[in-house]
């Protein structure tokens, strides 16, 4: 039905161009070619096209307009190649049609609701921001979370997947329903282990991904911090204000060894303690070391947190690492 009617004001607009050129110029038949682009399939596309040709053939042979110049149709022409090649290769990735593009919204969706942060009782507060390079829709970092049958531990897991922005889009979709499936499903110690098993069975050509692990005890504030080829997270010790950087023994990113050894760091938040995650987005860059990042990253946090003068929003914009990659940071507080 919009094929026939789209047809049909194709047929409406080349009349116009014959009888009213002063109100219907033939530019106006891209106006068609962008509607049908949004909302036609490949079928209804290449039946538009096809009476387009001919409705400018019959045009061009009668003489009926002289707006019709070799420029005017070569423009048409460039216009409909690149609509159809557009709804072909649509159509291959199986999005078809105005549909398709809410399809895309809900996957976004989806990714950010594996980071919703679970309710969390009195004397605690999680920020957790995710922005992806260039602006992008999709982002290779992702934040995933959860309180198992509203327990006293929290899990978070902090994942920077290779790649970036719409290209680790995928992935990141993918990675964040499974990893939010396993997270809370087992003791801390095996998330990782588990992660890493299940990014090696998908056999990707670039496949690894680095992650951190957190998990607190919302009644006694110890935590259990594990590292896998991530930054290291940064803690605020607020009665002494001094920051820690939470190494721990670490291990291989995910996806690229079989069985291997991730070893653990154990601390304790305490009242006005804040532990900071974060992703190489903010620290890493081609003209400055990973280690210099680090300790921007450390003063701005220092500056904005530890005198309660702002939070993750305020530190990303502070930091101001560019828009060339993904970024994440979570801040978990003790209040």
């Amino acid at each position: 039905m919009l094929g026939a009617l789209l047809i049909a004001l194709s047929v409406l607009v080349t009349t116009g161009t014959a009888v009213a050129p002063d109100w219907v110029p033939p530019a106006a038949m891209l106006l068609v070619l962008l509607v049908a682009v949004v909302v036609l399939r490949r079928v209804a596309m290449i039946a538009l096209a096809v009476a387009m040709i001919v409705e400018t053939l019959v045009v061009g042979l009668t003489g009926w307009t002289p707006e019709l110049t070799p420029g005017v149709l070569a423009v048409q022409a460039v216009g409909l190649v690149a609509s159809l090649l557009f709804v072909r290769s649509r159509e291959r990735l199986g999005l078809q049609g105005a549909p398709s593009q809410l399809m895309l919204v809900d996957l976004r969706d989806r990714i950010a609701a594996h980071g919703r942060i679970p309710p969390l009782p009195p004397g605690w507060r999680v920020e957790s921001l995710v922005r992806s390079a260039y602006g992008d829709g999709f982002s290779g970092d992702f934040v995933v979370a959860a309180r198992g049958a509203d327990g006293p531990v929290l899990e978070i897991v902090v994942v920077d997947v290779s790649g970036k922005g719409q290209q680790a889009g995928v992935r990141s979709l993918l990675l964040s329903g499974a990893f939010g499936g396993l997270l809370g499903a087992m003791p801390p110690p095996a998330f990782l282990p588990a992660a890493n098993a299940y990014l090696l069975d998908q056999r990707w050509d670039e496949g690894f991904a680095t992650a951190v692990h957190l998990a607190v005890h919302l009644e006694t504030g110890e935590y259990w911090v594990s590292n896998a080829g991530h930054p290291p997270a940064v803690q605020l010790h607020a009665g002494s204000g001094r920051l820690e950087l939470v190494h721990g023994t670490g291990g291989p990113v995910l996806g690229v060894v079989p069985d291997p050894v991730f070893g653990a760091f154990q601390g304790r938040l305490d009242p006005g303690d804040t532990l900071m995650l974060y992703t190489d987005g903010l620290v890493e860059s081609p003209k400055r070391d990973l280690d210099l990042g680090i300790d921007r990253l450390m003063g701005t946090f220092d500056r904005l947190v530890a005198t309660a003068t702002g939070g993750a929003q305020e530190v990303l914009d502070q930091l101001d690492a560019g828009e060339g990659d993904d970024r994440a940071l979570v801040l978990v507080q003790r209040l």
